[in-house]
């Protein structure tokens, strides 16, 4: 069966790099006029010519985001349950060689988190574990996703790389949704930066969108973190072949695309390519005039002042107070923390911000009884 490694080996990185940079502006002018943009089209919106038209694309991708999403923004949170991880990873607060003080919480600790984040409005919940299949693995998840399913009205994960067959049993306990990020596309990158473990498996890594469509999962989240190669251009565009490609195959599955840049974390390491704000927006936009009906999110790694700025534009969900620790809602240990997130403003308000803008926060947008829920 084909998996989005046999059309990665399709893909030339230098050959992408050298024609992104190569674009013209007529190039990116006929890819604004497409009425559905292709992958070369993809190239001259994320190319430095594609710079210079960022205000038709922030229009173009303003108008899209209304007429698929209208004035909604979805809310969600991230709910650490672990912070013990198997893996050596240069860029990541977890890594199994930082010496930072370890937890796993048990069922009390996230009945309180649960409790804490209920009382704050949320009913969209991100789990997020460190790798370490042993002691935060399936036999874990068993126990504890029926009780946290319970409390929310839809239920995401990003955690490590599991099996179809794990993805499937998942989905049978109330998973909607799983987010795993590449971190790059570029194997020898990818190979700098993943020293010890599991992770170190490129390929088992860039195969597991596939076994999740497989295992029916609702919603798979994609993403590369910026600074890892060289090129944050060609790590995108890498990202939206991978869009592609699963949407032909997997078209019962939702999509969504994050944006996440390295933030400052222990033993953390200098970005290799820097992307600023007005290149993040152009990615942004980029993948919004690529695929009009893929979930855009945002989370609090960017200031207050550029999530209020792009939200608007095309983003369609955002997270609100995140931290970043096991225990951060009830009990709050920063020292815990796997990176210092960057708006820290509270969920009330975050939600007053969107409505000031004209937009209308959604806490919660479905029930399992209507139609998306394992079956």
């Amino acid at each position: 069966m084909n998996t989005f490694t046999d059309r990665w080996r399709e893909l030339n990185w230098d050959a992408f790099t050298l024609a992104i940079n190569s674009k013209r502006p007529r190039d990116v002018e006929r890819a604004l006029e497409a009425s559905k943009p292709t992958a070369d089209d993809m190239m001259a919106l994320l190319s430095p010519a594609g710079a210079n038209y960022l205000e038709p694309m922030a229009q173009k991708a303003r108008q899209l985001t209304r007429q698929r999403f209208g004035n909604t923004v979805g809310l969600y949170v991230p709910l650490y349950l672990s912070n013990l991880c198997a893996n050596d990873c240069t860029y990541c607060g977890f890594s199994m060689s930082n010496h930072i003080k370890r937890k796993t919480l048990d069922a009390e600790e996230i009945a309180r988190e649960c409790e804490a984040l209920r009382k704050m409005g949320f009913q969209h919940l991100l789990l997020v574990t460190g790798e370490h299949p042993n002691k935060v693995g399936m036999d874990y998840f068993r126990k504890h996703l029926p009780a946290i399913r319970a409390r929310f009205s839809s239920l995401q994960m990003e955690v490590q790389p599991l099996t179809q067959a794990e993805y499937a049993e998942l989905k049978t306990l109330g998973l909607d949704g799983v987010l795993v990020y590449q971190e790059t596309y570029h194997q020898a990158a990818y190979a700098r930066h993943h020293l010890r473990g599991a992770k170190q498996d490129f390929f088992w890594r860039l195969e597991t969108p596939d076994r999740l469509g497989r295992a029916g999962i609702d919603k798979i989240g994609l993403g590369s973190l910026t600074g890892l190669s060289e090129s944050w251009r060609t790590d995108c565009f890498m990202v939206a072949e991978h869009l592609l490609w699963l949407q032909k195959r997997y078209w019962q599955s939702r999509y969504s695309v994050a944006f996440p840049r390295l933030r400052p974390c222990a033993g953390g390491v200098a970005p290799a390519s820097v992307m600023d704000e007005r290149q993040l927006a152009q990615a942004i936009c980029a993948f919004r005039l690529l695929s009009p009906q893929v979930e855009l999110t945002l989370s609090t790694r960017e200031s207050p002042a550029f999530r209020d700025k792009m939200v608007p534009v095309a983003i369609n969900s955002v997270s609100a107070f995140s931290k970043t620790q096991p225990g951060g809602y009830a009990d709050n240990r920063p020292e815990l923390e796997q990176f210092s997130p960057h708006d820290g403003r509270t969920p009330s308000d975050v939600a007053a911000a969107l409505t000031r803008a004209g937009l209308q926060p959604v806490w919660k947008d479905w029930d399992s009884y209507l139609g998306r829920a394992s079956q």
